[in-house]
């Protein structure tokens, strides 16, 4: 066999994480009466789109019955798992975007009502899910590149593509017959990701090219925290639903746990062998999922960062999402092109029990 050959047959081995040394009695899920499920008997569903585009985003409305999807074209899909996953039963969202839409928010107090973003035609838009058309559309003089909500709903931030913090916030101003999205002009700060914190006080930001991670107040965006950790840049970042920790991904393909009541790494997760595009915590905090530029998705146990499972996918995903009340995890991508093999296709999977 030619060294060619041999080479790209060790690229599609997906090999099993290396175990990190066995974590204090105490953290272990025997000890703390957790019971584990078993991952290794869940297979994933994948869903396959002939395109020649890649599947951007995957996101889970508030109450786990609908599953959004964006990426090929400009059209936001959404399925209802526990029903059906086959293309045709898909509801789709039209007529909002005028180029490809590349990320999808859901609002975590209603669970009809999600958002999408395009960079090429620099919109978000507004849907409801019960009604085809979109609700309002805003033209943005930016690239936006990534939403998200506020607890309550009411402000959406925005990050661009040239790595600008902005927001919107729901309301009624002046004359306005009904309440509606509006841009706000308010100081700006730098990021290639940003979230809320629980509470709402806060927002949480990642740069690509930046070692640290910054924790803002809200609305002033004073500096609160800015804890160094990653070589290379930070591209990923979650928060533990029980507010226990924030955990971050770089480049440097490490993922580190914040313990958030002093900001310290309290552990660090090394069983990526790829750089991180993407984390979520289980709905209890107790699994973190982490994508990666790998064709694998890791799961690990936040209290000792220990690899449970390693998810094969047919391609590596930008994005990783968990369900909000089950152990299931939506990711998608797309495959690639191989010389004398099948042309690429967009993918949506999932992996988990029956939904």
């Amino acid at each position: 066999m030619s060294s060619s050959a041999t080479s790209g047959k060790e690229e599609d081995e997906i090999h099993p994480p290396q175990r990190p040394p066995s974590p204090p009695p105490h953290t272990t899920f025997a000890a703390r009466g957790v019971h584990t499920p078993t991952f290794s008997a869940f297979r994933p569903r994948d869903v396959r789109i002939t395109s020649s585009q890649a599947m951007t985003h995957v996101a889970w409305n508030c109450d786990g019955k609908k599953l959004a999807a964006v990426g090929i074209d400009r059209i936001a899909r959404v399925w209802q798992p526990e029903k059906s996953m086959e293309m045709r039963t898909a509801s789709l969202y039209s007529g909002g975007h005028t180029d490809d839409a590349d990320y999808v928010s859901w609002n975590p107090t209603h669970p009809e009502l999600f958002c999408s973003s395009s960079q090429k035609d620099r919109r978000i838009v507004f849907w409801d899910a019960r009604q085809s058309r979109h609700i309002q559309q805003i033209t943005l003089k930016i690239l936006p590149v990534q939403t998200n909500y506020s607890p309550d709903g009411k402000t959406l931030l925005y990050v661009s593509a040239g790595h600008q913090l902005l927001f919107m916030t729901y309301g009624q101003e002046g004359d306005e017959p009904k309440e509606q999205w509006h841009t706000v002009d308010r100081k700006e700060a730098t990021a290639s990701t940003g979230m809320f914190n629980h509470v709402g006080d806060g927002v949480i930001l990642t740069h690509n090219s930046e070692h640290t991670i910054r924790i803002l107040d809200y609305p002033s965006l004073a500096m609160r925290e800015s804890p160094a950790a990653h070589v290379g840049g930070c591209v990923a970042a979650a928060l533990d639903p029980r507010g226990r920790y924030l955990a971050s991904g770089g480049h440097d393909s490490i993922v580190n746990m914040f313990d958030m009541a002093d900001w310290i790494c309290a552990r660090t997760i090394t069983s990526c062998e790829h750089s991180i595009t993407d984390l979520s915590f289980s709905h209890d905090g107790e699994y973190l999922a982490i994508s990666s530029t790998g064709p694998y998705i890791d799961i690990c146990a936040t209290e000792t960062g220990v690899p449970l499972h390693r998810v094969p996918a047919l391609a590596p995903s930008p994005t990783v999402s968990w369900h909000p009340s089950k152990y299931a995890i939506a990711y998608c991508g797309q495959t690639k092109l191989r010389e004398g093999g099948p042309p690429p296709v967009a993918v949506m999977s999932l992996f988990g029990p029956g939904i």
